[in-house]
């Protein structure tokens, strides 16, 4: 499973950015950007300006995950 408060974390992270810079980025406070670190699901209009702000294509873990699946479906282990 994604854990996509984690990821957002970590890019914020490797980006050297501040959770202050951040909140600022969204219009919010450093609680809330805090909370969403913490989400293992988010809305995607809420990710989508994330991505903008970072510079990061969140949604292409999903579709990475997604491809991964349907090869194992469709090319079973035997």
């Amino acid at each position: 499973m994604i854990h996509i408060g984690q990821l957002i974390e970590s890019e914020l992270h490797r980006q050297e950015r501040s959770v202050s810079w951040f909140a600022q980025k969204l219009c919010c406070e450093r609680t809330n950007v805090y909370s969403i670190f913490k989400r293992k699901s988010i809305d995607t209009a809420l990710l989508i300006r994330i991505c903008q702000i970072l510079h990061y294509d969140f949604f292409a873990v999903y579709s990475l995950k997604l491809e991964i699946k349907d090869q194992v479906a469709t090319n079973p282990v035997q």
